[in-house]
């Protein structure tokens, strides 16, 4: 099972890639266009042509999770863009938006951890 902690790193494929590779080939497209090791347990979001899919890379140290998600209706309506070596880093509250279909950079997730005062 996966779980997506605070601590993750997690990388977005800022390019669309195509749908038709494996886990093998989504490994492979890590090493080389992203320059990042999939070993690594590195969280890895790729979006098909159409902006209807998604697919995460996720490696937890016994294998690989290859997710899926397809749209019924409509398209990734956001994406992020811009970042270095074609990846574009994101918080797991911002997955958890991007996995929704409701990802924005101009909306910020509420904070994960904040100080609370004593009162004193």
């Amino acid at each position: 099972m996966i779980q997506v902690t605070p601590q993750m790193r997690i990388v977005v494929a800022v390019e669309a890639v195509d749908f038709r590779k494996g886990i093998d080939g989504f490994a492979r497209l890590c090493r080389e266009k992203l320059q990042s090791d999939p070993f690594r347990g590195t969280l890895f979001v790729f979006r098909n042509r159409r902006s209807t899919a998604i697919k995460v890379l996720f490696y937890d140290g016994q294998g690989f999770w290859l997710c899926h998600k397809r749209l019924s209706s409509g398209r990734f309506r956001a994406w992020p863009q811009g970042g270095s070596g074609g990846v574009h880093p994101l918080d797991a509250p911002r997955l958890q938006l991007l996995l929704w279909n409701s990802y924005t950079e101009a909306v910020a997730p509420v904070a994960a951890w904040r100080r609370i005062s004593s009162g004193e």
